[in-house]
């Protein structure tokens, strides 16, 4: 007979959280979050196109506090998932497979995303938002 205190397949409970877990659902997350955003993008070139005055509506929206904190998050949503798409390239070739690889690389994605939005933010913060 089997032993039916045992979950037939593994879960969340069974396994302990590692950076390599969080990295695997965060891209996934984050392409979500970046195919979402796409959709801001669409507005505001829409709105771009439609005259001074829905871009104005358009800005207004954006640089507000909550509009900022949204794009902010898209910022590190695509750092993030640009970080570690270039290491699943590298793995892709058969390196990093090695598990203190593995986990360096992932910690690396994560601080890299950081490291690449707070540069990106600076540099709009300390011009203004023009390009």
């Amino acid at each position: 007979m089997a032993d039916t205190r045992r979950p037939l397949s593994p879960h969340l409970q069974v396994y302990k959280w590692q950076v390599q877990m969080m990295t695997s659902i965060l891209h996934r997350a984050t392409g979500i979050v970046l195919a979402l955003g796409g959709a801001i993008i669409v507005w505001g070139l829409m709105a771009l196109a439609a005259g001074s005055d829905a871009f104005a509506a358009f800005t207004a929206c954006a640089g507000s506090p909550l509009g900022l904190l949204v794009l902010f998050g898209w910022t590190w949503a695509l750092a993030y998932h640009l970080c570690n798409g270039i290491r699943h390239l590298v793995q892709d070739t058969g390196a990093g497979y090695a598990i203190p690889q593995f986990v360096r690389s992932s910690w690396l994605s994560v601080i890299g995303s950081v490291v690449i939005t707070l540069l990106v933010w600076g540099y709009v913060l300390t011009t203004g938002g023009a390009a």
